[in-house]
C-alpha cells in the first residue's frame, strides 16, 4: 500500500515493513540516474542509521538494496499534528543531538517528526548530509522555524521552546540560533 510520494522515492507499507523506493528519473541519462538513485540510497540509509547512534530516535533500517531501503514503520502521530511547547523542546533537545554528531537532516518539518510513546522519531534523511558549519546548521534549525511560523498557533512560544532544548543538548547552539537570525534577514532582502 502506498503512504507517501516525494520528488525522488515511493514509500510503500506493506506487513509493517515501510519501502522507500527511488524511482528512475527518464530525463537522466541511464547510467548517471542508476548511479545517483543508489549514492543517494545508500547514503540515506548510513546517516538514518548514523543519527541513531547519535541518540536520536529514527526507523531502524533492516535492508538496504541498489535503490529500495527497508525500514521499521513508525506508527505514532505526525508531529505538525500535536505540537505543543513541550514537543518544540524536545525537537530542540533532538536537533542539538543531531549537530553536536555533525549531522544535517535538511528538511526539519514537523511533517517529518512522528510521536510515538512520548518520543519523537525523525524520519526522511533523503536530503540529509554531513557538515559541522554554522551555516548548515543556521539553515536546519531556519527551515524548522518556518515550518512552525508558516504552518502553527503560536510559533514564538514553539521557537523559544525549541532553543531551551537546543541548547541544552548542543554547545555550539548560540552561535548557530545567531547565524539563524542573519539567514532570516538575508530572505527578507532577496
Amino acid at each position: 500500500m502506498e503512504i507517501g510520494r516525494g520528488a525522488e522515492a515511493v514509500i510503500t507499507l506493506d506487513k509493517g515493513v515501510v519501502r522507500k523506493r527511488r524511482m528512475p528519473k527518464s530525463y537522466r541519462q541511464p547510467e548517471l540516474d542508476e548511479r545517483l538513485r543508489e549514492e543517494r540510497t545508500i547514503k540515506e540509509a548510513r546517516i538514518t542509521s548514523e543519527a541513531r547512534r547519535h541518540g536520536v530516535p529514527t526507523p531502524i533500517i533492516s535492508d538496504v538494496s541498489r535503490f529500495e531501503i527497508q525500514m521499521e514503520h513508525v506508527e505514532g502521530r505526525k508531529l505538525k499534528d500535536v505540537i505543543s511547547p513541550e514537543l518544540s523542546e524536545l525537537v530542540g533537545e533532538m536537533v542539538g543531538r543531531l549537530h553536536r554528531g555533525g549531522i544535517i537532516h535538511g528538511d526539519l518539518t514537523t511533517s517529518n517528526m512522528i510521536l510515538l510513546d512520548g518520543r519523537i522519531h525523525l524520519i526522511d534523511f533523503g536530503l540529509a548530509f554531513h557538515e559541522a558549519s554554522v551555516e548548515a546548521q543556521g539553515v536546519d534549525v531556519h527551515v524548522y522555524f518556518q515550518t512552525l511560523e508558516s504552518t502553527h498557533d503560536r510559533p514564538e512560544e514553539l521557537i523559544e521552546a525549541f532553543k531551551a532544548g537546543y541548547a541544552r543538548t548542543y554547545n555550539g547552539s548560540d552561535a548557530v540560533l545567531k547565524r539563524v537570525k542573519e539567514i532570516k534577514a538575508r530572505g527578507r532582502y532577496l
